[in-house]
């Protein structure tokens, strides 16, 4: 039976109850990821085996990674993310799950020391970003290539400082570049044939791990093509993102409150 418009009304006025329960997993996430020091987001498939060779591979990722002292972050399940927590985990390193609540599939696994649980997908999105130095990429399903294209999104608008992303398995992943090399570039212009600079491709994990570290100590630059500013953090606050410029409605640039101000001054003085 479809709900009443009564029913309806009731639910819409839950909305504002809603922003908090939103607001309040937020600075959970906030107040405990922060405290992590540099870390790496590892992504793959829920359903790799422990006698996948990519499972064996992952665990030596965690391992690799825990000993460059960065934190593994992963979604918590099981899989690739058992693996890289467990490598990290048992190499004395920080291995952290965001865990997200589902009906079927996701369950925890047991190689966390920092545990946080997400209702939200949107909110467990952010954290994978936020605060890592670099996303290495295992095989996986739809959640893993979502998290795949969201990192050359960002990377590709220069919504976000550029950072590593590394993809393990050439076996695996061949196939989908070599179609957006022919259907994305060449047949149909969506893409650049610079964008696929925003990626690396290996089968080694200490490859993988040397281009996340040497990155973070400046010795090699991300997507090194892409433009930076001024803006761009040397030292990081937390922001996350690059602010960028407002857009009024009609697509008319908004001005810089600076610029406003610069130019009030300048009138006033006669310049």
């Amino acid at each position: 039976m479809p709900p009443s418009e009564n029913d309806h009304k009731a639910s819409l006025r839950q909305e504002s109850w809603r922003v908090l329960r939103i607001m309040s997993e937020f600075v959970e996430a906030f107040e405990t990821m922060v405290r992590l020091g540099p870390a790496v987001s590892v992504f793959g498939s829920a359903r790799t085996p422990p006698t996948d060779r990519y499972y064996q591979l992952a665990y030596d990722l965690g391992a690799r990674l825990a000993k460059k002292d960065f934190a593994v972050v992963t979604g918590g399940g099981p899989g690739i993310m058992e693996a890289a927590n467990r490598g990290a985990l048992e190499s004395g390193g920080t291995s952290v799950g965001l865990n997200i609540t589902l009906p079927i599939e996701q369950t925890s696994n047991r190689y966390q020391n920092v545990e946080l649980d997400f209702r939200y997908f949107f909110i467990r999105k952010v954290m994978f970003v936020k605060y890592a130095k670099g996303f290495v990429i295992f095989p996986g399903g739809f959640g893993t290539m979502d998290e795949f294209f969201e990192s050359l999104t960002l990377i590709q608008t220069l919504k976000a400082i550029p950072f590593p992303v590394v993809l393990i398995g050439t076996d695996f992943w061949s196939g989908l570049i070599d179609w957006m090399r022919v259907t994305l570039d060449k047949e149909f212009q969506t893409i650049s044939t610079e964008d696929f600079e925003l990626f690396h491709l290996t089968d080694d994990v200490e490859q993988a791990v040397q281009i996340v570290h040497d990155s973070f100590v400046g010795k090699r630059k991300a997507a090194d093509k892409l433009p930076r500013f001024k803006s761009d953090e040397k030292v990081p606050t937390g922001e996350g993102t690059r602010v960028g410029v407002e857009r009024r409605k009609g697509g008319r640039l908004r001005e810089p409150y600076d610029d406003v101000a610069d130019d009030s001054a300048s009138e006033a003085s006669g310049d």
